[in-house]
């Protein structure tokens, strides 16, 4: 009698939603070490766990790959600030909960953060477009609750002519922090948030207030 011969165990079947999520958090991975031009799709497969050939079936080349890297990191970022943001409170305390939540996903995905603000802005091109959207949206965020606070002083059509603007400074300057950040990790995201509102929050408020710092 001889002994039978077992087959190996087939892999299970992933829902096809799971396997590409599977393979886009590896690609962020690989791509924060390495670079879009260094990072290589068979160390992709590597990380994901899944052949080459699934990859380009399931999300396309490597091109298309870190395009979709990039929004779907910068969609789960804009999402984690819009649920910060407390609707409820006064427009200070919606920016510094705003804050602490872009701090704290930086902090959590590290990786997505490189991806999204070293890697793309590096290699540029359509990359660094969908950046520039991904900032629009932030900066809109920010000018809102600016004009809100401006328009709750009777001061509507200075905050809507300044809010814009002001907004850009702070995502720039929020950005900037959060690098900075990385090296500094030992500081908490609410003092990180503490310190950006201090620097540009009293200055909003004194422009809506009419305090205007000029030349001698």
């Amino acid at each position: 009698m001889t002994d039978e011969v077992k087959s190996p165990p087939r892999s299970r079947r992933l829902p096809r939603a799971v396997r590409e999520r599977q393979i886009l958090d590896a690609a962020v991975e690989v791509f924060s070490q390495h670079g879009y031009h260094s990072a290589s799709m068979d160390e992709i497969s590597d990380v994901a766990g899944v052949s080459k050939p699934m990859i380009y079936s399931y999300l396309g080349a490597k091109e298309d790959l870190f395009a979709k890297c990039i929004r779907r990191e910068a969609a789960r970022l804009l999402e984690a600030v819009r649920v910060g943001v407390r609707s409820e409170l006064p427009p200070d305390m919606q920016l510094w909960h705003g804050l602490r939540a872009f701090y704290r996903f930086v902090a959590e995905y590290r990786d997505s953060w490189t991806v999204l603000h070293r890697q793309a802005l590096t290699v540029g091109g359509q990359f660094a477009g969908e950046i520039n959207l991904l900032r629009t949206k932030a900066i809109d965020m920010v000018s809102a609750l600016v004009v809100t606070a401006g328009t709750k002083k009777g001061l509507g059509p200075v905050a809507e002519f300044s809010g814009p603007a002001l907004a850009v400074s702070l995502v720039g300057a929020a950005e900037s922090l959060a690098d900075w950040w990385l090296d500094h990790s030992d500081v908490s995201d609410g003092v990180l948030a503490s310190w950006l509102m201090n620097l540009v929050w009293l200055g909003f408020n004194d422009l809506l207030e009419g305090q205007v710092w000029q030349p001698s």
